[in-house]
């Protein structure tokens, strides 16, 4: 065998010593099957066929999702979603690596035994308000117990919260008969409003209605007081005067009836026959009138007469 063979081999002996180790990853090398050292990220040597590398292992965050299924304080079962996330601690891989076989296991055991001793002492809408509390409960429990193996237990959540499919159903059911009923009372709220705004409208209506009513009239007495002194201006008496404008507005009236022939007014009579009955029953009306206004202004004269005999 010539030297350059021996060379060759003795390189390529060398080159099977050679190792890399990745980045956030730690290599255990033992020697004869007993631990030599644990080797960080980059390029290491080891001595082939004494020396070999046990296992690598993650320095990285890892996460564990674990399903419990357990039953709550109302009798109502449900399944709980944990998600823990851990990690090796790098001044304990040697721990993480030798001392626990299988830490998703031992992980997996303890959060069992927290959320079934801690959810079945809260009420299902409890469960779903203080999750947090579970959260932590897992996490100070896997801190505990893990640390001692080389784990850091970063973060446990509740990340799912699933009851049984009919009491779902049920919940969603009082929450559609809970809504409803503050809809139906938002809805008569607002109807009892609309309700009183349309009254009080319509009472404004009414005042403004008969204001308008009132102000007409007067304007009426005002025009027909302006036309008899017009009337009686040019020597017509206040009787026919009365008369004429009686005469002249039951034919503006009957004039104003032709004109609209939808109208749905009745005037009852309407012969000029019938002006006249009216002018003489008001003429006499008014005169009865006068003569009652007469005697009682006579009747308080004699009181008055009486009184001051008397007092005399």
């Amino acid at each position: 065998m010539t030297p350059y063979v021996l060379i060759g081999i003795l390189v390529l002996v060398l080159l099977t010593g050679l190792f890399v180790v990745k980045q956030q990853t730690a290599a255990i090398v033992e020697r004869f099957g007993r631990f030599l050292a644990i080797r960080q990220s980059g390029l290491h040597f080891k001595i082939p066929f004494i020396d070999r590398i046990a296992g690598r292992i993650s320095l990285k965050i890892l996460q564990l999702d674990v399903i419990v299924e357990t039953k709550t304080k109302d009798d109502v079962f449900v399944k709980l979603k944990v998600s823990v996330q851990y990690k090796v601690v790098q001044e304990k891989v040697y721990d993480a690596f030798y001392k626990l076989d299988y830490p998703q296991d031992q992980i997996t055991s303890y959060v069992f035994d927290v959320v079934r001793a801690v959810v079945p002492k809260m009420k299902l809408d409890d469960v779903f308000e203080k999750k947090d509390e579970i959260a932590n409960a897992v996490k100070g429990e896997l801190n505990d117990a893990m640390i001692n193996y080389g784990y850091d237990i970063i973060k446990a959540l509740v990340t799912d919260i699933d009851p049984d499919s009919e009491v779902k159903a049920a919940m969603n059911r009082i929450n559609a008969a809970e809504r409803k009923k503050v809809a139906a009372q938002y809805e008569g709220d607002a109807e009892r409003i609309l309700i009183v705004e349309k009254a009080k409208a319509e009472a404004e209506s009414k005042r403004l209605q008969g204001q308008g009513i009132a102000d007409q009239r007067r304007e009426i007495a005002r025009g027909l007081e302006e036309s008899v002194d017009v009337l009686n201006g040019v020597g017509i008496n206040s009787q026919e005067a009365s008369a004429l404008i009686v005469v002249t507005q039951h034919y503006d009236t009957l004039q104003s009836i032709g004109e609209e022939t939808n109208s749905n007014l009745i005037l009852l009579p309407n012969s000029p026959q019938a002006g006249s009955e009216m002018l003489n029953n008001m003429v006499a009306s008014f005169t009865a009138s006068n003569q009652i206004g007469e005697a009682m202004k006579a009747e308080n004269q004699k009181k008055k007469d009486k009184n001051s005999e008397s007092d005399s």
